[in-house]
């Protein structure tokens, strides 16, 4: 087998170097739409990437000119509902299709996960449709209800229930356990990295809704923040952070979450990889 003759200094200094250069265009973006975020409105073009002066008062008038306040609450409160239902409808829909024998599994699973190839925007007129039939424009019920339940959170449970040792259903039929037991008492405490993931993923997904939210929001009170970064776009055209700092407001949440959560993402990302 072949080995490389640097020494191992200068190879761990390439893998550093080469991690450094991709951390560098990484954060650049970030960089600049922070330096942004936090200069006048009138000196945001110059020297743009060095924080020359500093004031509060365009993260300010971000935050009142697009209701950013009432969006931030309304946008946590639909992705924490969004997620929570589809935790429970994928770990039920996955443990039936990994558990339970009934005919037509297969076929049923495969038009299942063929509703992941349906764009939403080809249902958004239908839902509109519906949502205002049951009296939900501009409500959480109306914001959250097209996402309770996710294909891609079904497949990915049913794969981790498909890993689990057959022996473990068939200890917990002798010790009396039926399905909903052994659902709760075994599956799902084995499954805890991939459901943390899921949620983080569809906390995410629910959190940076735009279309939806346009289309059944009359009331500016119902914008969730993607809503509100739209009404700071159409701002006053000498005012172009405004715009950068409402989006470093509705990124700091996010930011937050995924450094808490960053372990468990990983581990859901990785759970099942190797086997043995």
């Amino acid at each position: 087998m072949a080995t490389s003759t640097l020494p191992r200094g200068w190879r761990a200094a390439g893998r550093y170097g080469l991690l450094t250069a991709v951390a560098v265009v990484v954060l650049f973006p970030i960089w600049v739409m922070v330096v942004g975020a936090f200069k006048p409105f009138g000196d945001v073009l110059q020297d743009p990437l060095l924080p020359t002066s500093v004031t509060l008062e365009t993260l300010r008038t971000a935050w009142r000119d697009g209701n950013l306040g009432r969006a931030l609450v309304n946008s946590t409160i639909v992705s924490l509902i969004v997620t929570m239902a589809q935790l429970v409808t994928s770990v039920l829909s996955a443990y039936a299709f990994a558990f339970l024998r009934f005919p037509g599994r297969t076929f049923a699973f495969g038009v299942f996960l063929a509703t992941l190839l349906v764009p939403f925007e080809a249902t958004v007129v239908v839902n509109r449709s519906t949502i205002q039939d049951l009296d939900w424009l501009n409500s959480f019920q109306g914001l959250a209800a097209p996402f309770l339940a996710t294909a891609f959170g079904t497949f990915l449970l049913r794969q981790v229930f498909l890993q689990l040792p057959k022996d473990l259903r068939e200890a917990a039929r002798m010790d009396g356990l039926g399905h909903l037991g052994f659902m709760r008492e075994v599956a799902v405490p084995l499954a805890r990295p991939s459901l943390g993931a899921l949620a983080l993923f569809g906390f995410l997904s629910s959190w940076n809704q735009y279309l939806w939210p346009t289309v059944i929001s009359t009331d500016d009170d119902w914008n969730t923040v993607q809503s509100g970064l739209r009404t700071l776009s159409q701002a006053q055209i000498d005012k172009p952070n405004l715009v950068i700092a409402g989006t470093v407001i509705v990124a700091l949440p996010i930011f937050l979450v995924l450094l808490v959560f960053q372990r468990q993402l990983v581990r859901g990302l990785t759970a099942g990889a190797v086997k043995g």
